[in-house]
């Protein structure tokens, strides 16, 4: 699943017209490099959530859907603007896509420039052989999050430390292998499809579920980017432009 469903504030004006996982970084639209990423691993089955201006996102991606590479593509598209008239959070329009989804999934946000990351067949395969929720990637900590989102154990669980609690914190990169138990009763009381379209925050429901030891997680260190800002964004197009 790919989120792509947010308003992108911050990106204004850019995002006035254009939704912001459609904001071209390095010649292409951000949502393009996850789709052509998940499409090289293998993965052509795919959910894309929208709201702001969302009618644009299966308009840039065809129909027929193809990769880059000119992979064949099955996209079933959540319209949480369409239904609900705005977007429903992250845990939100993960439950609402729920039955569009199987019993194990990536999850990755469509506004965060990773060129580099690969989703692989082997990763689902270690993650389908435990017993964990979920298992997350993290990155060092970006100028703009100081003081990171989760700790990371030597065994590689995910660590919902404490503010009092010494030790490291990484930041979420957005990406992560989730297993659909994760968002059924007990762990969460939204129904799935969420018919009453809650705005729900993803956070919280990870955090109860590392506090239980249910998360594992790992450090990425390729170039991750949270395209959060028009600033970051013309860095990132000027890199290209002087390698």
């Amino acid at each position: 699943m790919v989120l792509a469903a947010g308003r992108g504030e911050r990106m204004r004006p850019l995002t006035d017209t254009t939704p912001k996982p459609l904001l071209r970084v390095q010649g292409r639209a951000l949502l393009q490099w996850h789709v052509d990423a998940l499409a090289a691993g293998g993965f052509a089955d795919l959910v894309i959530n929208t709201a702001w201006l969302g009618e644009q996102i299966p308009a840039h991606l065809g129909v027929p859907p193809r990769s880059s590479a000119g992979q064949a593509l099955n996209i079933a598209y959540s319209h949480e603007g369409r239904d609900f008239g705005g977007a429903l959070e992250t845990l939100g329009g993960i439950v609402r896509a729920l039955p569009l989804l199987g019993e194990l999934f990536w999850v990755v946000a469509g506004d965060v420039f990773v060129p580099g990351f690969e989703f692989s067949p082997q990763a689902v395969e270690r993650f389908a052989r435990g017993d964990r929720l979920a298992h997350l990637w993290l990155v060092p900590n970006p100028a703009h999050n100081p003081k990171g989102d989760f700790g990371l154990s030597p065994e590689g669980l995910a660590l919902n430390l404490a503010a009092d609690q010494p030790g490291p914190r990484h930041t979420y990169s957005t990406i992560g292998l989730y297993r659909r138990a994760l968002f059924e009763a007990p762990w969460c009381d939204i129904p799935a499809g969420n018919p009453q379209g809650s705005k729900t925050p993803l956070a919280p429901l990870l955090r109860q579920a590392m506090d239980n030891q249910r998360i594992s997680a790992e450090l990425y260190t390729g170039p991750w980017t949270d395209v959060g800002t028009p600033e970051r964004l013309a860095q990132l197009n000027e890199s290209s432009e002087t390698s």
